[in-house]
């Protein structure tokens, strides 16, 4: 163990050998999963086996407004077995669309709002043991109504509930463990520290 200097403080990019890999499960959805047998540097006799969830990543929205009111959903989510209080988010899977642009339209399908100010507040990896998955968690502010349009609420969505809690009230419910959707969680403690730092504004 060691103190490492501030500015190594960082995650880094790596890749274990590969002895082989094959498809486990896959449809024509986005995720699929994939069961790889590995080595460690310099120890190739050490085989074992690692499965990876493949994942297009997906983007949250913070929408915060003048009031200091987060714009909340409620979803049911079938594998967990609740309905979560979250926020508005979506699946990266239009190909390379920035995520920022994502967060707008995902924002304008399940909320009908739109926001004139935008900023990343945390990209992260929800469980990187497991899958590939990256969150991009964005800030939205300056909001304003704004239809679907043709946009086709299904499945869970079609069920979605949209509220507005105070920014200070579901920091209270996060803490208290009521509120335990990660994302959330993330993002207004994020939002918080950044409020409590005085550089909301910064890009």
């Amino acid at each position: 163990m060691s103190d490492e200097p501030l500015m190594s403080l960082t995650d880094r990019e790596a890749s274990w050998p590969v002895v082989s890999s094959e498809e486990v499960y896959g449809d024509e959805w986005v995720v699929a999963v994939r069961k790889d047998v590995i080595t460690r540097p310099e120890h190739p006799e050490q085989e074992f086996a690692r499965i990876t969830v493949e994942h297009p990543g997906a983007v949250i929205v913070l929408a915060v407004d003048d009031d200091e009111r987060v714009l909340c959903l409620r979803q049911y989510r079938h594998a967990s077995g609740h309905v979560f209080v979250e926020l508005p988010a979506g699946l990266r899977d239009a190909g390379d669309e920035p995520a920022v642009e994502t967060a707008k339209r995902e924002l304008q399908e399940e909320a009908e709002m739109s926001a004139r100010s935008w900023r990343q507040l945390l990209s992260t990896y929800p469980s990187a043991g497991l899958t590939d998955e990256v969150h991009e968690i964005f800030l939205a502010r300056n909001l304003t109504p704004a239809s679907r349009g043709d946009f086709e609420m299904k499945h869970e969505e079609a069920e979605i509930e949209v509220f507005w809690a105070p920014v200070d009230d579901l920091i209270d419910a996060v803490l208290a463990g009521r509120v335990r959707q990660g994302p959330l969680a993330q993002a207004v403690l994020a939002y918080d520290a950044h409020r409590r730092r005085g550089t909301l504004d910064e890009a």
